[in-house]
């Protein structure tokens, strides 16, 4: 039987308790290690504000971000899922 292991806010396992999706902890846990790619995205987000055209995005950097979250937490996550 599967035990999750990770808690955001609670050491021990009580059935009263809402089961946290393990993923967005370690989401929360990793985004510190990405600061550069989040600045690099904030950076771009305030210099396409005034665009009306539309035609300028920040979509490359939102997915450095996330690739960034993602590649912290992968490892942690499938860690934690393995049998």
């Amino acid at each position: 039987m599967f035990h999750p292991t990770i808690w955001c806010d609670s050491d021990d396992y009580r059935a009263d308790v809402e089961v946290v999706d393990p993923k967005k902890c370690l989401e929360e846990s990793c985004k510190p290690k990405c600061v550069k790619p989040l600045l690099e995205y904030q950076a771009c987000v305030k210099r396409v504000q005034g665009d009306e055209s539309g035609h300028k995005h920040c979509t490359g950097q939102y997915f450095d971000y996330w690739q960034c979250v993602d590649k912290c937490v992968g490892p942690k996550l499938f860690a934690e899922l393995k049998w």
